[in-house]
C-alpha cells in the first residue's frame, strides 16, 4: 500500500509538469541561450564579424583572397597547374568548385551572424546608446555582404532573420531585391555609425557605411543619390588626400607620397593618414592578430602572389628584403595592359614617365646589380628587355615591404629572408578616399555630367602629377583605367567589373590569356554553388545561365 501511495505521487507529479521541465538553463557554460546578454556578449560576436571581413579578402589562405585580381583585366596566373588561380576557367568557375563555394559560404556565414545580433539585440541588457552602436555595426557587415551577392551571383537568397531550426526550401530574390536590402542596412549604418574621427582604427564609420551606400546607389541607377552620399564623404572636413610625403620613411629617396601610402606604419588615421576610410588591421606578433615577425602565417599574401620569384644572374640571392620583390613567387603576373598599355605604353609618353604612380619605385621594372630602384653604378636589368616570365616582370612595390620586412624573417645580417617570408606586412585599405573620388567621377558620368567626373579624376591626377584629364575623354572605360592606374591590385577588381557586367567585355580586350582559358560571356556573374541547389530540397534554387546544374 505504501508503495502504491508513492507511485500515484510520482504519476501526479510528472503528469502535471510543464513541457519545459527538462529544458537545460545554462548557468556555468556558454550556450546559444546566453551567449547574447550583455553588450561584451554582443560585442564579441561584433569583433568576429570583422574577422571574417578578414578571413574572406586578406586571409594567409593560398588562393580565396586573390580571387577578387585573378580572372580580372590586370593579373593573370604565372603557373597555371590548375584551376584555384583561375586558369582552366571551366573548371575553375564549376558550380562544384571552391572559388564560388567558398565565397558564397563565407557572405552567408557575416550575414547569419550579424541577423542574430540584429534579432537578440531586442531583449538583451543594452542600454540604447549600446544597442545603437551593436546594430549599426552588425547591419553595416549584412549590408556589406548583400552587396558583394549581388554583384558576385545576381539575385540570392534573402535572409534577414536569424534561423533557429533547418531551412530547405530557400528562393532566390532578385536582384535589385537584394541591392534594396543592402541599401536599407547601409542606410541604417550610415545615420548611426559614428563619424571617422570618433572611432578607433579598423572600426567601420559613416563614410564607409556612405560610400558604399553610392556605389549600391549607382548599381540601381540612382545617380543623384549616389552622388549626394559621395559629397559627405568627400566633403567631410576629417578627410583629404595626402599630398605631402608622411610616416615612417618620409625621408627616405626615391620616394614621394603614393609610396608613403604604402609603408608599414602608414595606413591608419592615427599615424596621421587623412586619406584613409576604413584599414584592416593586422598586429605584429599578437594573438589574433595576423603578422608572425618569423613567418607569413596568417598575413594577406599579396607579395608572394603578385613580387616575381626573382633568382636569375644577379638576382640570385633572392630572396631579399629589397625591390627584387621580397619572397615573391611570380604566380600573379601583371598584364601587358596593367604594367605597360594604361599608362601610356611605353616611355614616349609623357605620363607614363612623370605619372608617379608609374615611377620605377612604384611600380619597379628596372634593377640594377645591388638589387635596388635607385639605380646608381652598376648594370642595369630591365623588364623591358625580358620576355615576361615568372622571375622577372613589372609588378607593384605597394605588395612588399623593401628593406623593412620584419626583423624575425631574416636569416643573417645581408638581408636575406627565410622560406617563411612572403606576406605583405602592413595594413590594409579597404577603402581610402582617392577611390570615393573615383566612385563619384562615375557616378557624374552616369548623371551625364562629364564636366564633373573629369574634375573628380582630375583631384586624383594631379596628386600624381599627370597630365588632367578633359571632359570628352571621359567615358567608363577611362574611370576603369584610373582606378587601375591608382588602386592597381588595392583594389577588389572583380567586385568594380562584376558591378557593372564589364567583366567580359574588360578581360576578353584587355588579357589574352584568360581568352585562352576559356573566358565566357556568362562569367560575369559566378554560379550558385552545387551544395546550396542540391540541399535545397524543398524548393528550386536556380542556377545562373550558362552554368550546369
Amino acid at each position: 500500500m505504501k508503495n502504491s501511495i508513492i507511485l500515484i505521487v510520482l504519476i501526479f507529479l510528472f503528469s502535471s509538469c510543464e513541457k519545459d521541465f527538462l529544458d537545460e538553463k545554462p548557468e556555468d557554460f556558454l550556450s546559444s541561450a546566453n551567449a547574447y546578454v550583455t553588450y561584451d556578449d554582443f560585442s564579441a560576436s561584433v569583433n568576429n564579424l570583422y574577422f571574417l571581413v578578414r578571413r574572406q579578402y586578406y586571409s594567409r589562405d593560398e588562393e580565396r583572397p586573390f580571387d577578387f585580381l585573378y580572372g580580372t583585366d590586370i593579373v593573370y596566373d604565372g603557373e597555371p597547374r590548375n584551376s584555384d588561380r583561375h586558369s582552366f576557367m571551366e573548371n575553375a568557375y564549376n558550380p562544384a568548385s571552391d572559388i564560388p563555394t567558398v565565397h558564397w559560404n563565407l557572405l552567408y556565414k557575416t550575414i547569419s551572424e550579424a541577423n542574430a545580433i540584429i534579432d537578440r539585440s531586442e531583449n538583451s541588457q543594452m542600454t540604447e546608446s549600446e544597442k545603437l552602436e551593436i546594430l549599426a555595426q552588425a547591419r553595416f557587415f549584412r549590408g556589406f555582404s548583400y552587396r558583394v551577392l549581388a554583384y558576385m551571383y545576381g539575385g540570392v537568397p534573402l535572409v534577414t532573420s536569424e534561423v533557429t531550426e533547418p531551412k530547405i526550401d530557400f528562393v532566390r530574390a532578385s536582384k535589385e531585391e537584394v541591392l534594396n536590402q543592402a541599401v536599407s542596412d547601409l542606410e541604417y549604418a550610415a545615420q548611426n555609425l559614428p563619424g571617422i574621427d570618433e572611432t578607433t582604427d579598423g572600426r567601420v564609420n559613416a563614410l564607409s557605411a556612405n560610400h558604399f551606400l553610392a556605389e549600391i546607389y549607382l548599381a540601381l541607377g540612382q545617380n543623384t543619390d549616389a552622388i549626394a552620399a559621395l559629397d559627405v564623404v568627400i566633403n567631410d572636413p576629417a578627410t583629404e588626400l595626402m599630398r605631402e610625403r608622411f610616416g615612417t620613411r618620409a625621408n627616405e629617396t626615391p620616394g614621394d607620397v603614393y609610396w608613403d601610402l604604402f609603408r608599414r606604419g602608414n595606413q591608419n588615421r592615427s599615424t596621421g593618414n587623412t586619406e584613409a576610410i576604413w584599414v584592416i588591421q593586422f598586429e605584429l606578433d599578437t594573438q589574433g592578430g595576423g603578422l608572425q615577425s618569423g613567418d607569413r602565417g596568417g598575413s594577406y599574401m599579396l607579395e608572394r602572389h603578385h613580387a616575381p620569384l626573382n633568382r636569375l644572374g644577379a638576382f640570385s640571392s633572392w630572396p631579399v628584403s629589397d625591390y627584387t620583390g621580397g619572397r615573391g613567387i611570380g604566380w600573379m603576373i601583371s598584364s601587358e595592359f596593367f604594367s605597360n598599355t594604361v599608362w601610356g605604353g611605353d616611355a614616349s609618353d609623357p605620363d607614363f614617365v612623370n605619372d608617379i604612380r608609374n615611377a620605377n619605385h612604384n611600380f619597379v621594372r628596372e634593377y640594377n646589380s645591388e638589387n635596388t630602384v635607385a639605380l646608381a653604378p652598376g648594370e642595369t636589368y630591365s623588364t623591358e628587355d625580358s620576355p615576361t616570365i615568372r622571375e622577372f616582370y613589372a609588378y607593384q612595390s605597394k605588395v612588399t615591404t623593401p628593406y623593412n620586412h620584419p626583423d624575425g624573417l631574416f636569416r643573417n645580417e645581408n638581408f636575406g629572408l627565410t622560406s617563411s617570408a612572403g606576406g605583405t606586412y602592413t595594413d590594409q585599405y579597404m577603402l581610402r578616399l582617392a577611390e570615393s573620388y573615383l566612385l563619384r567621377a562615375e557616378a557624374h558620368l552616369s548623371n551625364n555630367d562629364p564636366q564633373m567626373a573629369a574634375a573628380d579624376i582630375n583631384v586624383i591626377r594631379q596628386r600624381a602629377n599627370a597630365s588632367l584629364a578633359t571632359a570628352s575623354e571621359m567615358d567608363i572605360d577611362y574611370i576603369l583605367d584610373e582606378r587601375v592606374r591608382e588602386l592597381g591590385v588595392e583594389e577588389k577588381r572583380r567586385l568594380t567589373l562584376m558591378r557593372l557586367g564589364l567583366l567580359y567585355d574588360r578581360v576578353s580586350r584587355l588579357n589574352p590569356y584568360y581568352v585562352e582559358q576559356g573566358l565566357q560571356p556568362h562569367f560575369n556573374l559566378w554560379p550558385i554553388p552545387a551544395d546550396e541547389i542540391e540541399g535545397n530540397r524543398g524548393a528550386e534554387l536556380e542556377q545562373n545561365p550558362g552554368y550546369p546544374n
